[in-house]
């Protein structure tokens, strides 16, 4: 019966399984958003100077991961790097650079757009105090710019960790495969355990992102 199969959830250690995965999923949607902001800032930063080169290359940066589809991008990361460049690191922290990347691409364009968001006027109130380039940015640009780009970087954060469903077609046991794996090995004694296990993937999820997703709506409304 359909009611029963939620006893899969329970049977043996699978419980604790999905919970690891899960803990595997946020840790490394996590690191990967650390890494990808701080890189993302400076990328974001040089965009905004007028060389015309660099911000060429980072125009170019961008556009490839908003072009290549993520699969496409882990694919690369997790078999193609390692043979190229001869990178033997475990799955997990070749996904953290996957993500990391993909991040930092986004988050150099969210930086940028709030930057040049700034009205000119606080500009040229920080160059008439005296403050030199680095600390117009530190004082004046940045703080404004964080408020400004706030809930795009939050909207940021919950398509990342929405995104770790994809780290099983490179075989790290995130929640999504151990799922599977549990499906498979309960099939003949719960039919009914996709369901169930599924559906409390997708409660996980829900209980990461809503909150999320609902503070990034009240910031925009606020703005």
């Amino acid at each position: 019966m359909l009611h029963s199969g939620i006893n899969v959830l329970f049977e043996g250690s699978n419980f604790a399984r999905l919970m690891a995965g899960l803990w595997t999923s946020i840790w490394i949607a996590a690191l990967s958003l650390i890494i990808g902001l701080a890189v993302g800032t400076i990328f974001g930063i040089l965009r905004t100077l007028k060389n015309r080169p660099i911000r060429f290359v980072l125009r170019l940066y961008l556009e490839f991961f908003r072009i290549v589809p993520t699969v496409v991008l882990l694919y690369l990361v997790y078999y193609i790097l390692p043979r190229s460049l001869h990178v033997n690191w475990p799955a997990t922290w070749m996904a953290v650079l996957a993500f990391s990347m993909w991040v930092a691409a986004e988050f150099s364009d969210i930086i940028r757009g709030a930057l040049e968001s700034v009205p000119k006027t606080q500009r040229e109130f920080g160059l008439a105090l005296g403050l030199n380039r680095l600390q117009l940015f530190r004082y004046v640009l940045l703080p404004q710019a964080v408020k400004l780009e706030l809930p795009a970087t939050i909207n940021l954060a919950t398509r990342v960790i929405k995104t770790t469903s994809l780290l099983m077609i490179i075989n790290i046991m995130e929640v999504i495969n151990v799922g599977q794996q549990i499906i498979e090995a309960n099939n003949q004694q719960y039919p009914a355990g996709v369901f169930w296990v599924y559906g409390f993937i997708f409660i996980l999820y829900f209980i990461l992102d809503y909150p999320l997703s609902a503070w990034a709506k009240r910031l925009t409304a606020k703005n």
